[in-house]
């Protein structure tokens, strides 16, 4: 499969790329994707809930009325939770969400999820480009060409791109990740994936170990 590189004008070069039919050509697996995915939002949660359960309740430990002759059920202490104030049954303590996910299933998600994108075209590929400095405009400029100013959007660059990036921040539609930091999250969120002629190579490297 071959797809034409763009320029930021959004016109065609003359140029191709070539994708891996392993990497772009995959029956897509659901299951997969969804752990994937499952595992990306479980590692985002801080885990950090808690509430007081009987023991750490501050109150007096003396018997709150007599055992018998009240006409209700016998009570010992202020701290039970049945009463308003008293500790929490079965309440959520801090714990890790995160689970382990092989590394086979993650490189298979991702082929997944790139696949089903190059089948809806959803794909573009950019010829490598930079700013001379940081500016939003010349970045809205580049999606407007592109026809994803009004679509969410995910750029993956070949390396690390200071400028490019800065410029994308302030774009609440648009994601601009180095090819190290591709995710199967970021490319589901995504309208139309763009993928930078440098990075290609290095994705594709990356999915084939």
């Amino acid at each position: 499969m071959e797809l034409t590189v763009l320029n930021i004008q959004g016109k065609e070069t003359g140029k191709k790329v070539s994708l891996d039919d392993s990497i772009f050509g995959i029956e897509p697996s659901e299951h997969t994707v969804y752990l994937e995915v499952k595992q990306y939002l479980a590692a985002q949660r801080q885990g950090t809930h808690k509430a007081k359960e009987r023991a750490e309740i501050a109150k007096s430990t003396r018997k709150i009325k007599k055992q018998k002759g009240t006409g209700t059920a016998r009570a010992g202490s202020a701290k039970s939770p049945v009463f308003r104030g008293g500790g929490r049954v079965f309440g959520p303590r801090p714990r890790n969400y995160d689970f382990k996910l092989n590394k086979a299933q993650k490189r298979l998600a991702k082929k997944s999820v790139l696949s089903q994108k190059l089948k809806d075209n959803e794909i573009k590929v950019l010829e490598d480009f930079n700013f001379e400095a940081p500016k939003t405009k010349d970045f809205i400029e580049v999606l407007k060409a592109l026809g994803l100013d009004t679509k969410k959007s995910l750029f993956v660059l070949g390396e690390a791109n200071e400028n490019v990036y800065l410029s994308s921040r302030n774009l609440q539609k648009t994601k601009v990740v180095n090819n190290s930091e591709l995710n199967v999250y970021d490319l589901i969120n995504a309208s139309e994936v763009v993928f930078l002629e440098g990075s290609l190579a290095k994705v594709q490297e990356n999915l084939n170990k």
